[in-house]
Order: C-alpha cells, then sequence, then structure tokens
C-alpha cells in the first residue's frame, strides 16, 4: 500500500500474523486522525538473511527500495513480536542489510521518531527493551511509551490512539 507522497507515518510490520493486523490498525487510526499512512510488511520482502557471506556477493535489489520508502517517511510505527526475548529475524536483517548499503547508514535513523508495538506470545517486554537499545543506538527518537499486548491482553484502542498522537507530537530533527 502506498500514498502518491511521502506518508505522514510508516508502519512497519515485523511478521505476518497479530503484529500485522497490529500495523494495519496504526494505518487505520493514523487516517482517522487525518494523517496519512502507509503499511510496510517486511515478510513480503524478498531481502536474504544478512550475512557476511551473502554481504560479499553484492546488496540485494530490495535493499534501495526499501531504504527509499523508509527515507520518506518522517516517522515509524514498528510492529514487532518477540523472538526468545529479541527482535525477531526478519527485522534483524533489514536493519542489517540498510546499515551496510551506504557511507552513512545512520543517516536513515538519525532524529528520525520511532514509536514501538507488540503482539507476542508473552509478554513483550525484552522486545520492547532490545528494540530500544538498538534505535536509540542508531539515533532514532524512541517514543517513551510503548505498546504491548498478547492473546490475554489485547492492544486496547485508546492505547494505540495515545502512542501515535505522541508519535505525531515529535518533530524529525533531520529529512
Amino acid at each position: 500500500m502506498s500514498t502518491a507522497s511521502n506518508p505522514d507515518v510508516l508502519v512497519i510490520a515485523a511478521s505476518n500474523g497479530e503484529n500485522l493486523k497490529l500495523a494495519q490498525r496504526f494505518v487505520d487510526e493514523a487516517k482517522a486522525q487525518g494523517k496519512s499512512a502507509d503499511l510496510l510488511d517486511l515478510t513480503t520482502l524478498d531481502l536474504p538473511l544478512f550475512t557476511p557471506r551473502v554481504k560479499d556477493q553484492g546488496i540485494p535489489d530490495g535493499v534501495r527500495p526499501l531504504h527509499e520508502q523508509l527515507m520518506g517517511a518522517p516517522r515509524w510505527v514498528i510492529c514487532a513480536p518477540e523472538y526468545n526475548g529479541s527482535i525477531p529475524p526478519v527485522l534483524t536483517s533489514a536493519i542489517a542489510w540498510l546499515s551496510v548499503q551506504g557511507d552513512d547508514f545512520r543517516a536513515l535513523f538519525n532524529g528520525r521518531p520511532v514509536a514501538m508495538a507488540s503482539f507476542s506470545g508473552g509478554p513483550g517486554i525484552e522486545l520492547l527493551m532490545v528494540l530500544r537499545t538498538q534505535l536509540t543506538h542508531l539515533g532514532a527518537q524512541v517514543v517513551g511509551r510503548t505498546l504491548a499486548g498478547n492473546q490475554n491482553r489485547p492492544p486496547r484502542d485508546s492505547s494505540l490512539q495515545d502512542l501515535l498522537n505522541r508519535l505525531m507530537q515529535m518533530t524529525p530533527l533531520s529529512l
């Protein structure tokens, strides 16, 4: 899904299950608030798992369009499940590819407001801590509040709305 111009927010799904549904809820809420939003499902990209051996064969064709789509959105929401207490492989690999495709990979992240949300089998707290550490290391402005839900405690609309409102109040430092 894409708009004619760059969206106000890009919602990134790092799974094709509950987090894709959660990501769509963010897109719908952004539009309800009068903002433009695009959905990026990382599981649909044809990127190989990042390894130094694969990198030596060259940057995959899908990395440049991914970089351009991310650069075109001033704010991101990342919806990801917790995988073994950490970040899902599809998200880790995408970030790794993005970090080796140019001279200044941090330009993609520096000053960019990012909100984080998770629908996981457990509480998702470890994912949110690890992802916050990685994103701040890369220079992103991570929203202080996060959204974590699961089957026993589904994400509430009011929490989703509040997180999106906080994100939209943040001004990107560089684009």
